[in-house]
């Protein structure tokens, strides 16, 4: 069984119930969007986008929550800014745009898988590789 396996990543309730709440936020904004309620979609991009931060910068010390937490911020941002358009008419000038913030989120994902993690899992194998060949002292 891997050492990653084993890990266990505990989310304090109080924690949890923030990034369900989340959620909700999310939810209620794109189904504004969907029902075109504008005053209330372009509010609930506040607490969306908030929620979203606050919850990237209190994971930021987990490479892998930071690297996704980040990648949806900027996610709900290009959403936000999509909606925005399209409750004023402009999504057609808008949305090419979008595809800057959408992208970059993917950058962010791909550096993670790619780059980021293969290079942890090989330092980490490296490390227990040495530790287990470790130099038997030789009687005199």
């Amino acid at each position: 069984m891997s050492q990653e396996s084993k890990e266990l990543y505990v989310v304090p309730a109080k924690f949890r119930k923030m990034e369900n709440l989340h959620i909700l936020f999310w939810l209620v904004k794109d189904l504004c969007w969907c029902l075109a309620f504008k005053p209330l979609g372009m509010v609930m991009i506040a607490p969306t986008l908030l929620v979203a931060i606050w919850i990237t910068w209190k994971n930021r010390h987990i490479v892998a929550e930071l690297a996704h937490n980040l990648a949806i911020t900027i996610w709900i941002t290009a959403n936000s800014i999509w909606m925005i358009a399209e409750f004023y008419a402009v999504d057609e000038k808008v949305k090419p745009y979008c595809i800057i913030p959408f992208s970059l989120g993917i950058l962010i994902l791909l550096y993670y898988y790619l780059i980021y993690a293969p290079l942890q899992r090989k330092k980490e194998n490296t490390a227990t590789l040495q530790v287990s060949v470790a130099p038997v002292a030789e009687e005199v």
